[in-house]
C-alpha cells in the first residue's frame, strides 16, 4: 500500500467504517479494499474529504428538536424530518457541504419535478418546493454554525422569483349568509335525533368562527377558561375576549358583537351523553335518564374539534364547496371571511393583523389585494386642475342659478327633473352635477 497516493489527511476525512469481522485476516483484508477504494476515489477527484450533508442534518435534526421544544409544534419539528428522509437526503446526503451549491440546488428542483412526471404523479407545488429548500437552508445554517462551511449559498430560486398572487378561498356575505342559513337548517332538522347535537354545535361553530378568525386548531385548543364575555368600553357593545393558544404560542383575540350569541350557546348546551347511555333491556323498567351535565371551565369548547364531515356535507348542501375559481373551501375559510369582512367594513388593517396573530405584510398579499373597499376612490378619480375649474364654475353657476342651463342642472341635483332634460338645455353634465344615483335612476322615458 506505499505505492498508493492516497493521503492520510484525504483518509482521516473520509470518515470511519467498521470491517464486521471477527477474524483478523478477514479485517485486514477488508481494511484493505476500503482503503484501495479510497485510493481510487481521490485518483478520480470523487473522494469527499468533508462533512456531507447528511452529517449535518444530523446534527440539525437533533438540536432543532431540543431547543424548540416547547416553541414550535411537535408536526413542525416532524415536517422537518419528513422533508430530509424523503427527498433531500436522497440526493443531497452524500454531497460534501462545499457541494451544495445554488446550481445543485437547481438541479434538485428539476429533479423533482421531472421525477413527479415520469411516474406520473402530480407535480410538486411551488410551496412545496419552497418548505424544503427552506428545510435544506435550517440544515447548511446548522452547519455554518458548527464551522464546517464558511458561507451561506444562495438558495433563492432564479426563475419565477414573484409567484401569482391569488386570494385564499373565503364566503362573500351573500355566500356566508347562505352558509349558516344552511347549517340552522340543518340544526333544527337533522337527518336523526341523535344527530341533533352535533349539528347545533356545527352551527354554532360556523358563526363563532366567522365572528372571531381563529385558526381551526386555535379553536380546537379553546377551553371555556379561555373565553370571556365583556362589555367593550368604546363602543359599549358585548364581545368576547380569547385568549388565544396555537401557531403563534399565546396571543389575544377580541371578537365581534355577533359571536357572543353563539358562545352562550355553546356555554349552555348539555355535554353529549350518545354512547354513555346502557341499551334499555326492559320497557317496564327502563333505565334511568343521565344526570344533564354542562361544561366545565376545562373543557373544549369544541370537544370534537371541526367535525369535518359534517362541515362538507353543508358546504355540499348549500353548493359552496368550491370558490369560484375552483379552489376547495375549508374550515381556515371562516378566518379568510372574518378578515375579508372586517376590511370591506372599513377596519384598520393593523388593528386586524394583530386581533388574527399574523402580519399586515400576510394580510396586504392575500386579502386585501382582492377587496375592493380598499381601493380609495377619491384618490383614483382625482381630476385635473383644468377640469375642476370648470367644474367648479359650472357648479358655482348652478348654485346662483345663473348661466346657461342652471336652473335645469339646479332641478336635476334636486331631483326635480331628469339628466337628459338638464343635457337638452345643451349642457355637459359632470359627475359632479349630479345627485347620487341620479345616472342609474329610473326614467319615464
Amino acid at each position: 500500500m506505499a505505492s498508493c497516493s492516497c493521503t492520510g489527511a484525504a483518509i482521516a476525512g473520509s470518515g470511519k467504517t467498521t470491517t464486521k469481522q471477527e477474524n483478523v485476516n478477514l479485517a485486514t483484508k477488508v481494511a484493505q479494499d476500503w482503503y484501495l477504494g479510497l485510493c481510487g476515489k481521490q485518483a478520480a477527484g470523487t473522494l469527499v474529504t468533508e462533512k456531507t450533508l447528511a452529517d449535518a442534518a444530523e446534527k440539525f435534526t437533533r438540536e432543532y428538536e431540543v431547543i424548540t421544544e416547547g416553541e414550535r409544534s411537535p408536526k413542525w419539528v416532524q415536517g422537518h424530518q419528513i422533508r430530509l428522509r424523503l427527498h433531500l437526503l436522497p440526493f443531497f446526503g452524500k454531497m460534501g457541504l462545499s457541494e451544495v451549491t445554488p446550481g445543485a440546488v437547481q438541479d434538485y428542483r428539476v429533479h423533482r419535478i421531472e421525477t413527479a412526471t415520469k411516474a406520473g404523479a402530480k407535480t410538486p407545488a411551488r410551496s412545496t418546493l419552497h418548505d424544503e429548500v427552506v428545510t435544506l437552508r435550517l440544515v447548511l445554517k446548522a452547519a455554518i454554525r458548527h464551522g464546517w462551511l464558511t458561507y451561506l449559498p444562495d438558495l433563492s430560486p432564479p426563475y419565477k422569483t414573484q409567484g401569482k398572487i391569488v386570494h385564499r378561498p373565503w364566503f362573500s356575505p351573500e355566500e356566508y349568509k347562505q352558509l349558516y342559513t344552511a347549517s340552522r337548517d340543518w340544526a333544527r332538522n337533522p337527518p336523526q335525533p341523535q344527530y341533533r347535537w352535533n349539528a347545533e354545535q356545527m352551527h354554532d361553530y360556523i358563526l363563532f368562527m366567522g365572528n372571531t378568525g381563529l385558526r381551526p386548531d386555535e379553536a380546537g385548543n379553546l377551553e371555556h377558561r379561555d373565553v370571556s364575555i365583556v362589555t367593550d368600553h368604546a363602543t359599549g357593545q358585548r364581545i368576547l375576549e380569547i385568549e388565544v393558544r396555537g401557531k403563534r404560542g399565546v396571543g389575544f383575540c377580541k371578537s365581534t358583537p355577533g359571536a357572543v350569541r353563539p358562545y352562550e350557546r355553546l356555554l349552555n348546551r348539555p355535554k353529549p351523553t350518545r354512547g354513555l347511555q346502557k341499551r334499555n333491556r326492559s320497557k317496564k323498567h327502563p333505565n334511568e335518564k343521565l344526570p344533564v351535565e354542562l361544561p366545565e371551565p376545562t373543557d373544549k369548547v369544541f370537544p370534537q374539534g371541526g367535525q369535518l364531515k359534517l362541515f362538507n356535507r353543508i358546504l355540499a348542501k348549500a353548493k359552496l364547496k368550491a370558490d369560484r375559481d375552483g379552489k376547495p373551501r375549508t374550515a381556515y375559510s371562516l378566518r379568510h371571511t372574518y378578515i375579508c369582512l372586517r376590511l370591506m367594513e372599513g377596519a384598520d388593517i393593523y388593528q386586524i393583523a394583530k386581533n388574527c396573530r399574523t402580519s399586515v405584510e400576510m394580510i396586504e398579499k392575500h386579502y386585501a389585494a382582492h377587496i375592493k373597499n380598499t381601493l380609495d376612490a377619491a384618490a383614483i378619480n382625482v381630476m385635473r386642475p383644468k377640469a375642476a375649474r370648470q367644474a367648479e364654475k359650472q357648479a358655482k353657476a348652478v348654485t346662483n342659478g345663473k348661466g346657461r342651463g342652471g336652473k335645469a342642472i339646479g332641478k336635476a341635483r334636486r331631483g326635480e327633473t331628469t339628466v337628459p332634460e338638464a343635457r337638452e338645455a345643451g349642457l355637459r353634465v359632470t359627475d359632479t352635477d349630479l345627485a347620487p344615483g341620479a345616472l342609474t335612476a329610473e326614467t319615464n322615458g
